[in-house]
């Protein structure tokens, strides 16, 4: 059965968070998270840029005994540091899976291990990332966060999450949007 996402007037769900030159915690220093769920009840996220530099997803495909495919492999991805043995497949959702989360209508989220099985033969979502662990928030912290401006909300783009190098969506997440993340500080002040 597949879930909606939460879409309510003041969701951010289907956005991307860019952690801005003034984000206090390290761990999210120019990274741009997607916002799959949002609601009273807390945040969850996954990072789109962040690949993991220590393994692969050929080793991933070797470790679930699943054939490697032909194509070339994106990149794992860390996507946050909550529940980092959680493996996660964020997709275009031309391709449909049993059990998912729809957090736009054109991108979504699954668990499901026939996605990696069909991935593996040929058959699965022709564009994804495949994600570990992913970025939580409490009920009202990613609100308090947001007004301490270490984040900069901005409609989220499928282009830049499948498509665009890991190394330039920290920017063109924002200069989408005609904002320059790199000189933020200087403009943003506070009254």
């Amino acid at each position: 059965m597949n879930e909606q996402s939460s879409s309510g007037a003041n969701s951010l769900t289907g956005t991307f968070l860019v952690s801005t030159p003034q984000m206090p915690d390290p761990r999210f220093e120019e990274h741009v998270i997607y916002i799959c769920a949002h609601n009273d009840e807390g945040a969850m996220g996954v990072a789109i840029n962040q690949p993991n530099r220590v393994f692969s997803l050929a080793e991933i495909f070797r470790g679930a005994n699943l054939p490697i495919p032909v194509d070339e492999l994106p990149p794992v991805y860390i996507g946050g540091p909550v529940e980092l043995e959680s493996a996660f497949i964020l997709y275009l959702s031309d391709y449909v899976a049993e059990h998912r989360l729809d957090i736009s209508d054109t991108v979504s989220l699954t668990r499901e291990t026939r996605v990696l099985e069909d991935i593996a033969l040929g058959r699965g979502p022709k564009n994804y990332l495949f994600i570990l662990g992913y970025t939580g928030w409490g009920p009202g912290q990613l609100e308090r966060e947001l007004m301490e401006n270490g984040w900069l909300s901005v409609p989220a783009n499928d282009e830049i999450i499948f498509n665009s190098p890991d190394e330039f969506k920290w920017k063109a997440a924002a200069m989408h949007y005609g904002i320059d993340i790199s000189t933020y500080e200087d403009v943003i002040g506070n009254a």
